[in-house]
């Protein structure tokens, strides 16, 4: 039960990053504020949690050209969902991007390591291909514009190859545990010029109260309660609770914040949050040959990370 309460704390956590930005509307550029959140978040997770033995399993043969991508899609993760949100509400960005997640992971194991979709895969991207869609017909609701879906869907496929590189990063021998700080930090110092491009609203007071929870929130205290929990939970336990995340969206979007989506925005996001759950059931039968085999990690095996 401490393994789950960890995990689900952290879904929470997540789970608040949008309804937190629109609440506190701040002005701060979507952009600037990732950055912000980056390069906190992940300067405190690197003083808690980055060893020297982890920096040097960095340094292993084809680690860096992953790393390097990793920080990229961190990066485009964090600048697009935000605006995600910004332009099509917490419920429903957070629901196009989680719901693209799947696809795009999914996509990525068969490419690097041969894994055939499975029939859940299947019917959770037809569920988001359906959703997005739905999404996108006239009168699906003021904030459902093609822009803030374009944002979410980018978000979501950023997060799909995150976890694909984590996996090819674990199977190089290097620290995750490490490799994940590492990630957020320069992924903010990547984002960071932009401040200067759009510094409006950086020094107001609640400004710094919503980066703040973002930064130490969110992101060191949802990757520390995560990281603690999931080793002890089976991969099928673990996605079901980070179902919690899009779920508190949700409800403060709605609840909270007075998001009040149409009907055919409310339909989409139901279907893309199915495919979600739909994915997360394991199956009782796999059809095919296994995957390639993939050659064992050198380093001490860690938790996979969380949502950044």
């Amino acid at each position: 039960m401490g393994a789950v309460t960890s995990v689900l704390a952290a879904a929470v956590l997540w789970g608040t990053v949008g309804p937190a930005q629109l609440w506190a509307d701040t002005g701060v550029h979507p952009v600037s504020l990732g950055a912000l959140r980056m390069l906190l978040g992940g300067l405190v997770l690197s003083l808690l949690t980055v060893r020297p033995a982890g920096l040097r399993s960095l340094r292993r043969p084809g680690v860096g050209r992953w790393l390097g991508l990793s920080v990229l899609v961190t990066a485009l993760f964090q600048v697009c969902f935000l605006q995600a949100v910004e332009r099509s509400g917490a419920a429903l960005a957070t629901a196009v991007a989680f719901g693209t997640v799947p696809v795009v992971s999914g996509i990525c194991a068969r490419v690097l390591s041969g894994e055939r979709p499975s029939r859940p895969w299947w019917w959770g991207t037809v569920c988001a291909v359906v959703g997005i869609g739905l999404l996108l017909l006239p009168g699906s609701g003021a904030r459902a514009d093609l822009p803030g879906v374009f944002f979410g869907v980018v978000a979501g496929a950023s997060f799909g190859v995150y976890i694909a590189v984590t996996k090819e990063l674990g199977a190089l021998g290097a620290a995750l545990g490490t490799a994940a700080p590492v990630s957020v930090l320069c992924a903010g110092l990547l984002v960071s010029p932009y401040m200067l491009v759009a510094p409006e609203g950086l020094a107001g007071a609640r400004s710094l109260v919503l980066v703040g929870w973002l930064g130490l929130a969110t992101t060191a205290l949802g990757y520390l309660l995560f990281t603690r929990g999931v080793g002890r939970l089976s991969a099928a336990t673990t996605g079901t609770l980070s179902l919690t995340e899009p779920l508190v969206a949700t409800v403060l979007g709605v609840a909270v914040l007075g998001e009040r989506p149409g009907p055919p925005a409310a339909a989409g996001a139901a279907l893309l949050l199915l495919g979600l759950v739909v994915v997360s059931v394991p199956e009782r039968h796999r059809s095919g040959p296994p995957p390639r085999p993939r050659p064992a990690p050198e380093a001490e095996a860690e938790p996979a990370p969380p949502r950044v």
